[in-house]
């Protein structure tokens, strides 16, 4: 969040002091950070406001520590971080399918316990865990698709998906009515995720709250951990370095949960940490995520898994860090690697992690490379229509406004501005 402009604001005051104490001039400083002289100035006399993630660049640049991220802290609190699960107490948003969620959703104790709510026994839908194997491998199919086109193209398959499985399992007998519990709570965890890609956050936590209680009905507990990830990643995205922080940190410490839930866990602690601009704390989470990435090798019991499938996931998380850092040149080298081991058929994650490389192109001044990147990626970040990655390609159109000059930001600007005006 920007911090209030005026005269002599204690951000500024703070830069100034730093940057004549290393002996530089405004040029310098303008070389380092590769933000204009004129705008250093405005900021140094408090005329401009600084933003959080210019504050972490300056904070490299010149040694900080992270003091002048500090002075620009702050925007949209998360929900409380202990308590009641994700959606609890929020009605079913618009567009989540309002009758299914207060009602095929609304499980008692008396359908989990397979009776009818006039006390008599159900006739079992189910006696067997393997009819659900077309659900399976729908579930699969639909997360294939979900990598290439837009959350608009799945979630009303996720929706009646998790509906169907719902209903089988109020009339099954005990083993399915297990495992089409878990099943369904995945799909709901899913619909959590493309509800975010959709650009709302409120539906996001709802879908998410669902997929505890299925899971905990089908005696499940890890989604309840894996939820306050999904919380974290809500909170990364609204800037809330605290929030990520604290919801990661409730996750990593339950160690009932996978090691692999517990390497996400890590993962978005550093990414909270690297919004704080602490870069110890970062590198630390990052090094046990690593641990717990480590012992999940090979672990899998046939359950859907949860998180992100690329390859590199640890690479993509560093690379993300390092940018909040403000070291965008190394950023931007360990990202190029991401990018070149996913699979063809990755355009969401292609269109996240290839527009944060460029972004971190352009913010170390390398605008070629950026322009040509950003270009590349256009049809993939339409196709897939993100929310979340189309946060950063404004913010990469902002950095590239330092560069009018640039005959290549010159052409590719208007495509961004259009392909945001579209995904609008």
């Amino acid at each position: 969040m920007a911090m209030t402009t005026g005269p002599m604001t204690p951000f500024g005051t703070e830069l100034r002091r730093l940057r004549l104490e290393k002996g530089w001039t405004l040029n310098d400083l303008s070389k380092e950070v590769h933000f204009s002289k004129g705008y250093l100035s405005k900021v140094e006399n408090g005329h401009k406001a600084a933003s959080s993630a210019f504050a972490r660049t300056c904070d490299n640049a010149l040694g900080a520590g992270g003091r002048l991220a500090s002075l620009v802290q702050g925007g949209r609190a998360c929900r409380p971080v202990g308590g009641a699960a994700p959606g609890d107490g929020l009605p079913a948003p618009s567009g989540a399918g309002h009758d299914f969620g207060r009602e095929a959703l609304g499980i008692g104790a008396a359908s989990i316990l397979g009776l009818r709510s006039d006390g008599g026994r159900q006739r079992h839908a189910l006696r067997s865990p393997d009819v659900l194997s077309p659900f399976r491998l729908l579930f699969d199919q639909l997360r294939a698709v979900g990598r290439c086109t837009g959350p608009s193209s799945v979630l009303p398959t996720v929706v009646a998906q998790t509906q169907a499985l719902t209903g089988l399992a109020e009339r099954s007998a005990a083993k399915p009515r297990r495992a089409a519990l878990l099943l369904a709570s995945r799909n709901a965890e899913y619909g959590g995720w493309m509800a975010q890609e959709n650009g709302d956050d409120r539906a996001a936590l709802w879908w998410t709250g669902q997929a505890v209680r299925l899971a905990e009905a089908a005696g499940d507990p890890e989604l309840r951990g894996y939820a306050l990830v999904r919380r974290a990643c809500v909170a990364m995205y609204a800037h809330d370095g605290v929030g990520t922080v604290a919801l990661a940190r409730q996750a990593r410490a339950d160690r009932s949960l996978s090691p692999r839930v517990r390497a996400i866990a890590a993962e978005r602690e550093a990414q909270g940490h690297a919004l704080l601009g602490d870069e110890v704390g970062c590198f630390r989470a990052l090094e046990r995520a690593a641990a717990e990435a480590e012992r999940a090798d090979g672990e899998g019991d046939g359950r859907p898994r949860l998180g992100s499938g690329i390859p590199d996931r640890l690479g993509a998380a560093t690379g993300w860090c390092l940018y909040d850092l403000g070291r965008p040149a190394e950023a931007a080298d360990r990202l190029d690697a991401v990018l070149a081991g996913l699979p063809g058929d990755a355009a969401r994650a292609r269109a996240r992690f290839g527009i944060r490389a460029a972004l971190a192109r352009a913010a170390s001044g390398d605008t070629d490379r950026a322009c040509a990147l950003a270009d590349e990626l256009i049809e993939d970040v339409e196709a897939v229509d993100s929310a979340t990655v189309a946060q950063d390609v404004r913010l990469l159109m902002r950095t590239l406004k330092r560069h009018p000059g640039d005959p290549s930001v010159r052409e590719l600007t208007p495509r961004l501005a259009q392909v945001l005006h579209r995904s609008a």
